[in-house]
């Protein structure tokens, strides 16, 4: 495809603006959904894959922590080369990366192939700031909400479809449904997705971008394996330690550097920097539902707090609250034209420490824990969908892919927080029946506590974050963001 052409015909993008749109959330959910996708069968990898326990939590790991590498550094290339170039190859990423997985019997292939799948979900930021280029000003608002919710309607939505799959074939079906998805995917982005003139001159900043991997790959692994090795342990505080002195220094070098992956004096913002910091402790609040829900439907019932549901049974009562989500962008891209992006913001917080202090209350039925997660999602859909356009609101043009990429990083470290968190409450409070332990029921009590606090806190972040001011742009950076207003698709 040219720069100069697009495949798609002018008529039909006029006739149906929000077609580009479905596409981009659909990729969006493919790609996401790759997040939960073997959580079902989890305590199964070890015999599968013919390893050890310990090895075997590196195939959930390893895509997370790709998917947080690969979030800024796909948007710093979308600002470079052109954001449909981007999420083309990030698709085309997907689609080898689920064959790999599919063909893999063993570890190393396994961790090749969703490690690739990690990298594939720079899709989703550099599709968020790809909308307000292809889309009618009328529309805009409602397709980055709903591509923004696609982060968490495609984990939430990956339990009940992998738990289905992996039930009623091989485990390895679920990377073929992936690969399918994938190259449907690949093949409505390519021919129903406009191509723009968005590239910008400069250079790819190589340094920078291996100076982030480390960094936070290295933080990261101390978080994610703070559960199993404890938050003292010396391995835990090592890795985090290091990966934050990684961090600091590659924050330096970003400073310093004429041509940075990531703009540290844009991210410096007011605006952005408390809409990022808020994005940590909302992502934290979405990941807690995720974690606690399934795991309490699935304690048995002689536990006497248990609900003794099956895999299946616990995925179909989660995914009303993952089709919430998306339900709730629509929601609130009128929210935003009524009381802009930073109150919408305030309100989706609210609304999900609610959903947890409903599950605090209520959580003795499948249908209750349903409600309490549905109220949650409500607010994710809310909330994630404010996020980008604040930031966008706040960037010029030419950093706003980069942008929504960072943003996207501080969810997935708010989500990584989240499990790691959930997962040391739920081990360290138990109860032994039969000679297996559970988590208690206070465990769970805490969870939903913790979730609700950490939605709260990003009440309170997101209120000191100001409004759009008449310097939110740079001189230089105005003309650009002009160019740039919504509206039919530019070749």
């Amino acid at each position: 495809m040219s720069d100069e052409t697009s495949v798609v015909p002018t008529r039909l993008l006029r006739e149906h603006p929000m077609l580009p749109v479905v596409v981009l959330c659909f990729g969006g959910l493919t790609a996401s959904l790759t997040q939960t996708l073997l959580i079902p069968i989890q305590t199964e990898l070890p015999q599968l894959l013919h390893t050890s326990g310990a090895n075997a939590a590196w195939v959930i790991t390893i895509t997370l922590l790709a998917g947080g590498v690969a979030m800024p550094t796909a948007g710093r290339l979308a600002d470079l080369y052109g954001k449909q170039r981007v999420i083309a190859a990030s698709t085309v990423l997907l689609l080898v990366a689920s064959v790999i997985c599919a063909l893999s019997g063993s570890l190393a292939p396994m961790l090749v192939g969703r490690a690739m799948q990690g990298l594939a979900m720079g899709f989703i930021p550099v599709g968020i700031s790809l909308m307000r280029e292809i889309t009618p000003p009328h529309l805009t608002g409602t397709a980055i909400a709903a591509m923004s919710a696609t982060l968490g309607v495609g984990g939430a939505i990956g339990l009940p479809l992998s738990a289905f799959v992996a039930q009623s074939w091989s485990w390895h079906a679920l990377f073929w449904v992936s690969a399918a998805l994938a190259g449907a995917v690949l093949a409505a982005t390519w021919f129903l997705v406009p191509h723009v003139q968005d590239a910008a001159p400069g250079r790819f900043d190589v340094g920078g971008a291996i100076g982030l991997a480390i960094g936070l790959v290295t933080f990261l692994v101390g978080v994610t394996k703070a559960s199993t090795w404890g938050w003292t342990d010396a391995r835990t505080l090592g890795a985090m330690a290091v990966g934050l002195v990684v961090l600091l220094v590659w924050g330096l070098y970003q400073v310093r550097t004429t041509e940075p992956l990531v703009d540290l004096r844009t991210t410096a913002r007011l605006p952005v920097l408390m809409t990022n910091v808020a994005a940590i402790a909302i992502g934290f609040g979405m990941m807690a539902q995720a974690i606690v829900g399934p795991q309490l439907l699935q304690i048995p019932q002689v536990t006497g707090y248990g609900l003794g549901q099956s895999i299946l049974e616990a995925g179909l009562w989660m995914a009303p609250s993952g089709l919430m989500m998306l339900l709730f962008a629509p929601v609130s891209a009128r929210l935003m034209q009524r009381l802009g992006a930073k109150r919408t913001l305030m309100i989706g917080a609210t609304v999900l420490g609610g959903g947890y202090l409903v599950g605090f209350f209520l959580m003795s039925a499948p249908w209750q824990v349903m409600l309490a997660c549905i109220v949650a999602s409500a607010g994710v859909g809310i909330g994630y969908a404010a996020m980008p356009t604040l930031i966008l609101d706040a960037v010029p043009v030419n950093e706003a892919a980069s942008a929504v990429g960072v943003n996207a990083l501080m969810r997935s470290v708010g989500t990584t927080l989240a499990a790691a968190v959930m997962a040391t409450v739920l081990t360290t409070s138990t109860t032994t029946v039969g000679g297996f332990p559970f988590p208690s029921e206070n465990a769970f009590e805490w969870c939903f506590a913790l979730g609700a606090a950490a939605a709260f806190l990003g009440v309170a972040i997101a209120a000191f974050v100001p409004g759009r001011s008449a310097d939110a742009l740079t001189p230089e950076a105005a003309p650009l963001a002009a160019a740039s207003v919504p509206g039919p698709a530019r070749r």
